[in-house]
């Protein structure tokens, strides 16, 4: 099995061909009949958005192992994945107004679909404020926060089909054409291969910092 070291390099590539052909997929799919050019956005609006409901579980997830039992390698997943939340989180936030604008005639709109997953990435924002500011013994409290986090992820999914919004809900993926289904696939692929990527570096990343923090420690003793 190769080392992660060789691992890295060749998702990033791989994930680097994907998107360079995406967009060549994408224009060979029909246009959406009621939305037209626009809707092309939905192919990196949404695999985004799993991602991020991804990396927020795989932080709740973690922080959950974290407070039982107090493993390093376990806290060090949380904080590298609720960071991912926050990056993907901000593509959604991003992409989706740009989409509304031109669907919708308004930038934003205050329903429960487009509300939850605003809180939702304030919360991995929290969690970030908590790990650079909250001082020592802050990663209890983060990790509590991740878990919370995780545990919104169900309801911002599940919001498009309980209350009456202007978001599209949870069937539209299942809705595609066949000749949409492809490049809706590639791309998500894409995203996923390159969250991989980034979670192990940034793993990698936060497990040498916390190495570094631990050698200063013994050096001050």
């Amino acid at each position: 099995m190769p080392s992660r070291s060789k691992l890295i390099p060749g998702l990033l590539a791989v994930a680097a061909v994907m998107f360079a052909a995406a967009p060549f997929l994408i224009d060979a799919a029909p246009y959406e009949a009621s939305m037209g050019l626009i809707q092309r956005i939905f192919y990196y609006h949404v695999p985004s958005a799993i991602v991020m409901f991804l990396s927020a579980f795989v932080c709740g997830i973690a922080s959950a192992v974290y407070m039982a039992k107090r493993s390093p390698g376990a806290d060090a997943t949380a904080v590298s994945a609720a960071e991912l939340v926050v990056v993907f989180g901000l593509i959604v936030l991003v992409t989706g107004p740009i989409w509304a604008r031109k669907a919708w005639g308004v930038w934003w709109q205050w329903d429960a679909r487009l509300t939850s997953a605003l809180v939702l990435w304030l919360i991995f924002v929290s969690y970030m404020m908590l790990r650079r500011f909250a001082g020592a013994g802050s990663e209890m409290l983060a990790a509590a926060v991740g878990v919370f986090g995780m545990a919104n992820v169900p309801f911002v999914y599940w919001s498009v089909n309980v209350w009456r919004t202007i978001h599209p809900n949870t069937n539209v993926v299942k809705s595609l054409s066949p000749e949409m289904r492809l490049p809706f696939a590639w791309c998500a692929v894409a995203f996923l291969i390159l969250y991989v990527a980034l979670l192990l570096t940034r793993l990698r990343l936060e497990r040498s910092q916390m190495a570094l923090e631990a050698a200063y420690a013994e050096i001050e003793d």
